[in-house]
């Protein structure tokens, strides 16, 4: 009996670190969206490029999660278009070229935000990280 509880002990899945990198499954799952739609997007966006291991296996990194997280948002949400995200990735690479501060991001975003539906310091917080990660995706693809 204790020697199957030290079994069950020591394949119960921990947690993974937040940079660790992720399976298809597991983005897939993360994003509530098929596998075959990730391999999809990855064809048609040039930024999403997973790293890939023997057989093909696929891995993604903490940044391309965050990535593919925008394009779903941008497809699904706000209604773009698939040549419209594209357009909307290739604007983005060139504007992020330049260096962008805290502050600038914060007072763009603040001022895209009507007056009646004010954004919360986490929200901003949060959109901010987001931001930077993308802008750091999009400097490594240009690499």
């Amino acid at each position: 009996m204790a020697e199957a509880r030290k079994s069950s002990t020591f394949w119960r899945r921990t947690e993974k670190s937040a940079t660790a990198f992720r399976t298809i499954s597991e983005v897939s799952a993360k994003l509530d969206v098929p596998q075959h739609v990730l391999r999809f997007w990855e064809s048609k966006f040039a930024q999403v490029k997973p790293l890939k291991r023997g057989g093909g296996r696929r891995y993604y990194r903490p940044e391309d999660i965050v990535l593919l997280r925008s394009i779903q948002e941008l497809l699904y949400t706000e209604g773009y278009t698939i040549k419209g995200v594209q357009k909307l990735l290739r604007e983005s690479s060139a504007k992020f070229a330049v260096p962008v501060t805290a502050d600038s991001v914060v007072e763009g975003l603040s001022a895209t935000k009507s007056a009646s539906e004010p954004r919360t310091q986490d929200e901003l917080k949060e959109i901010l990280d987001e931001l930077e990660s993308l802008r750091d995706l999009l400097r490594t693809s240009l690499e």
